[in-house]
């Protein structure tokens, strides 16, 4: 929202100025800020400090810093910091550090808000949709980096590992949770112990030791419900489709719909040979040169061709004393050929899977498709958002990291709503753009100042001229401008209700 500039602060021209519609001097994350109540948010997350900077200005300017081309908190504080706040470089990194903020909660109750924003029809398809991405860390003292396979390129990669669980619907996409995963090779130990074993910090570097992305997953799943987000559908890559994540989602009573790996997984597939019905366990490989090869069905309205099959599956595994056996749908896609080729390669297929066998397969694509937008999110939140861009060595401050992330984005969203913005990524255009003219213009007033002065000094020998009162007055004009377009200023927050 655009307030206007009253005219009792600024020059004629100056209010004029900042009037036009061109102008974006207001700050457009300030006014979000107030307007998501996040003075409240943070006093029921747990966020408080005894004395020093409040909460407030702090988490302010942790979550700006991205969006003023800074490529670090340091570099932040060196240059543009004073503009946003009275505290310093060490005050944004005690903040980071800190082992009994719940960064988890701040997240989730300003993810409940942007959903909210987003105002999903009543009839739009919703979908729970899990990923994972790596940062590449090299630092050998930072805690939890570890060896992890880089799917994108191939190999095995040092860094740390991030497992995202978001909503998606054709409105748009919201961060709902966020866990940091360690490997088990070559694993960074912590360079000094926590200050309290049993802080947030502390058991959330616990987890990230000893729970698989499955049990994370369940977890995570778990809140959110519990927090009054739900979806009836679960979307995830070949990497998860795997019969942990396939039981996790029947006992969250989600819809599955996954893509599989062509590995050794068992599907038990009923066949009828010489008159007789007979139950055969085969992998993907073999339903497809069996069942499928040779007896491809066009999709409607779409370029490549499908072939379903309804098998079954036992989630359970050879250990267990029970099998747990349930049916599932399996969609064969093949896909396009290239323009070397005039058909598509004999393996250029795939499969995804579905827990439930009424849905046809069009609508299990359409569905699929919803997952694409965590990929987005993810080169977002790498590219603009600061993930893990921190230099750090405390475990703390990258969970602290991957929620800013998480939050940065969720006030876009709030933000694109509001504004009729088309995408997220053209919000955050308008914000940095925002940002940028700001902090110029703050430090560009140190020129201003100075100049004014060396002119009122010339004309300080006139009679009546009184130098000093005279620059107290611009002072006073300006400050008060740029605490309206800069800083939330004390009033306004005290007089939130939300």
């Amino acid at each position: 929202m655009k307030h206007d500039t009253t005219n009792s602060a600024l020059p004629a021209l100056t209010a004029d100025f900042l009037r036009s519609r061109d102008s974006l001097m207001d700050n457009i994350v300030a006014d979000l800020w107030k307007q998501v109540g996040m003075k409240t948010l943070l006093a029921r997350s747990g966020f408080h400090k005894r004395s020093g900077v409040e909460v407030n200005p702090i988490l302010y300017c942790l979550t700006m810093w991205v969006w003023l081309k800074s490529n670090s908190v340091s570099l932040f504080a060196r240059d543009s910091l004073r503009s946003y706040c009275a505290a310093g470089k060490d005050v944004l990194y005690a903040a980071m550090n800190r082992e009994d903020w719940d960064w988890r909660g701040l997240h989730r109750r300003l993810a409940c808000k942007a959903l909210r924003a987003l105002a999903v029809a009543p009839d739009s398809a919703t979908a729970f949709v899990l990923d994972d991405t790596i940062k590449i860390r090299s630092g050998k003292q930072m805690p939890g980096v570890s060896s992890h396979f880089d799917h994108s390129s191939g190999r095995h990669v040092m860094g740390q590992q991030v497992l995202t669980l978001g909503l998606s619907c054709a409105q748009g996409f919201v961060p709902i949770d966020s866990e940091l995963f360690t490997g088990q090779t070559r694993v960074q130990a912590l360079p000094t112990p926590f200050q309290d074993g049993r802080s947030i910090a502390a058991q959330r570097y616990g987890v990230a030791l000893r729970q698989t992305k499955p049990e994370m997953a369940r977890a995570m799943i778990a809140r959110a419900q519990r927090a009054g987000i739900d979806a009836p559908y679960l979307l995830a890559d070949a990497w998860f489709g795997t019969k942990a994540m396939l039981a996790l989602a029947e006992d969250a009573l989600l819809t599955p719909i996954v893509r599989m790996k062509k590995n050794r997984l068992k599907y038990r597939h009923r066949l009828s040979v010489a008159g007789q019905v007979i139950d055969q366990e085969m992998d993907l490989g073999a339903l497809y040169r069996s069942a499928v090869r040779g007896h491809w069905e066009k999709v409607p309205g779409q370029p490549y061709r499908s072939k379903t099959l309804v098998v079954a599956l036992n989630l359970n595994g050879p250990q267990d004393a029970v099998a747990r056996w349930i049916n599932v749908r399996l969609l064969f896609v093949r896909g396009v050929a290239d323009a070397e080729k005039a058909q598509p390669g004999k393996h250029d297929w795939c499969a995804f899977l579905t827990t439930d066998t009424r849905l046809d397969g069009q609508r299990m694509l359409e569905l699929y498709a919803l997952r694409w937008a965590i990929e987005v999110y993810f080169k977002e939140a790498k590219q603009h958002l600061g993930f893990l861009q921190e230099q750090a060595r405390h475990y703390a401050c990258y969970v602290a990291s991957i929620h800013l992330t998480a939050i940065r984005f969720c006030l876009l969203v709030i933000a694109k709503q509001q504004q009729g913005v088309s995408s997220v990524a053209r919000m955050r255009q308008q914000v940095v753009a925002n940002a940028t003219q700001i902090d110029f213009a703050a430090r560009l007033w140190g020129c201003f100042r100075a100049l004014i002065a060396e002119a009122i000094a010339e004309i300080e020998a006139l009679p009546g001229i009184q130098a000093d009162l005279t620059m107290q007055a611009v002072d006073r004009q300006v400050q008060r401008f740029f605490v309206q377009a800069l800083q939330l200023d004390p009033l306004q927050l005290r007089l939130e209700t939300k």
